[in-house]
Parts: structure tokens; sequence; C-alpha cells
């Protein structure tokens, strides 16, 4: 798999509404499986862990920036949080990608999205895997399921 340096994540940091898990953990599983690391609350905050401290170590640490936009996460304090450190950092400049998994306001979400490159994963998850590999110059391959 090549990389192209200045746009290959070293680590993705996975905004999301708890109620979104299963797509996030998806989303998160396929990264895993093209070497992109990725940080998101439901695989990285353990029990007692302190969830805050986590969350900002890992806004810190990470390289790139992926909001789940869903009409939960439109209501998400926690996921605006995130959102409004992220546009606050100059490291994410230009590596904050909103992902469109649920149709929803985004405007009611934040008015900064507008002039971001969406990934649009509702018509399929695939087409949107393949939208997001390509902003980062990698090639993607979908999962295989083969029949005996």
């Amino acid at each position: 798999m090549s990389r192209n340096s200045k746009l290959a994540p070293t680590e993705v940091f996975l905004s999301h509404s708890s109620r979104n898990a299963a797509f996030t953990s998806k989303l998160a599983n396929v990264l895993f499986r093209h070497n992109v690391k990725t940080f998101f609350s439901k695989q990285h905050i353990r029990g007692a862990q302190e969830w805050h401290d986590e969350l900002g170590a890992a806004l810190k640490r990470c390289d790139w920036f992926l909001v789940v936009l869903s009409p939960q996460a439109v209501r998400s304090t926690w996921v605006k949080r995130e959102l409004v450190y992220a546009l606050q950092q100059p490291r994410y400049n230009e590596r904050i990608i909103p992902v469109l998994y649920k149709n929803c306001d985004v405007e009611q979400f934040s008015w900064t999205l507008s002039g971001f490159q969406y990934v649009d994963f509702r018509p399929g998850f695939d087409e949107g895997c393949e939208q997001l590999f390509d902003i980062w110059k990698l090639k993607y391959r979908p999962l295989v399921h083969r029949l005996h």
C-alpha cells in the first residue's frame, strides 16, 4: 500500500454519537485492516478510565479528525465540543472530514462544515470507504465474503 506522507493519517480521531457506535466500530475495523490507526471512545476508553482526559489526549495526538454525521450526532454536545476543538487546532487544517452516515441538518450542527469535502456513506458502506481512502491516496480493499 503506497502512502503519501502528507495525506496518509498517523492516527484518526473518530467523533461520533454513542448511538452510532455500530457504524463507527465497523469503520474503525476497516481502517485497522488497512493499517490506519484510529481512536474512538468505544474501543479505547474502558470502564473507570477518565474519559474526559482520554478524549483530550487523543485529540492532541491524532492528525486527522472524522466526524460521523447523523441526527444523533447533530444533537450531541460532545460531538460538537470535539469538532470545535479540532477546528481550532492548526494540525487539523485540511484534515477534518465530515462523514455523512445518515441524513441530518448539518447546518444546525455547524455552519463551518459547509466548506469541507464530505464523504457520503448513505449510498453504501464500500462506496463511502472508497471516497475516504481516495482523500488519503490509499487503496481501499473491501472485505470479500467467499461462499464455499
